[in-house]
């Protein structure tokens, strides 16, 4: 049984292209739509929702391709562009009646609220962004032996074929790997929450490729079109990271500044997976967004 956010009504709605989204819905007040990372589920988001929620609708689905959402094959490489995602967030949101919504993804999900943001300016009113730089500048600042911190890109990124067969042939050491690495606190994510990612990852690991893989691909095409369009972010955005500029040589809030003029640029001690490790540090952070 898929676990879900307590309290939270479990609901599928439409996304893009027939695509289906499952999602857990919240609380009531303005709407918040938080999008889950790698390699978990909404799960992830399930102490922050529970905060957001006494004065917020909170939305959190499972993207395409992973969870309880549909999981479409990719016969092209729009199926998994952060530009369709973009657009099946946008869809399902609209499907609960919100015209109009902010939204915080993290890892993954970041990538899909940053494409969403260019794609969507009128629907967007905030954007939150944990643990990530644009696709683009991601590949940019990945060089040298430091790169090996993102070897999992690399891999995903070959084309269709060996990356799925090398990771559904271990998917528990795989993808509980980057459970273990990427958390300071391995008790934010407890060994039933750490089940429910690896049953869901491991069911999902062709769509879960083929995701990265667009990032490699027409995800670039698409962020290259924009940075020489001299297209920005048109809403305040905040961006929380661990401290990534230090330890791989670049200036991550110039590189987010380049794109957000209003930018609220902040560094966490906590891991990759702050959202479950410091719940009331991020529950803050988007309050604190949603007043601006």
């Amino acid at each position: 049984m898929t676990l879900t956010i307590p309290g939270f009504e479990h609901v599928r709605l439409p996304g893009a292209n027939g695509v289906e989204l499952a999602a857990a819905v919240g609380g009531s007040g303005s709407p918040v739509v938080l999008l889950h990372g790698f390699p978990q589920t909404h799960l992830m988001w399930r102490h922050v929702a529970e905060r957001l929620a006494d004065e917020h609708t909170v939305i959190c689905p499972d993207l395409r391709g992973y969870g309880a959402s549909d999981k479409p094959a990719a016969t092209d490489p729009d199926v998994y562009a952060k530009r369709t995602m973009a657009a099946d967030v946008v869809n399902l949101a609209t499907a609960l009646g919100h015209e109009r919504f902010a939204l915080v993804g993290h890892d993954r999900g970041a990538l899909v609220a940053f494409r969403a943001g260019l794609d969507h300016p009128e629907t967007l009113t905030h954007l939150g962004i944990l643990d990530i730089v644009p696709t683009l500048d991601m590949w940019n600042v990945l060089h040298g032996v430091s790169a090996a911190v993102g070897y999992h890109l690399f891999l995903m990124a070959q084309p269709p074929g060996l990356p799925e067969l090398m990771i559904a042939n271990s998917a528990d050491a795989f993808f509980g790997s980057f459970l273990d690495a990427w958390a300071d606190d391995p008790t934010a994510v407890p060994p039933q929450v750490r089940a429910e990612y690896l049953r869901a990852s491991a069911a999902a690991v062709t769509s879960i490729v083929a995701d990265y893989r667009a990032s490699a691909g027409i995800d670039v095409t698409h962020d290259q079109a924009d940075l020489d369009a001299g297209s920005q972010l048109a809403m305040p955005v905040t961006v929380v990271q661990q401290d990534w500029g230090a330890q791989l040589g670049y200036d991550a809030a110039g590189v987010w500044k380049a794109w957000a003029p209003d930018l609220d640029h902040r560094l966490t001690r906590a891991g990759h997976f702050m959202a479950e490790e410091a719940p009331d540090e991020i529950a803050a952070v988007i309050r604190d967004l949603l007043t601006r």
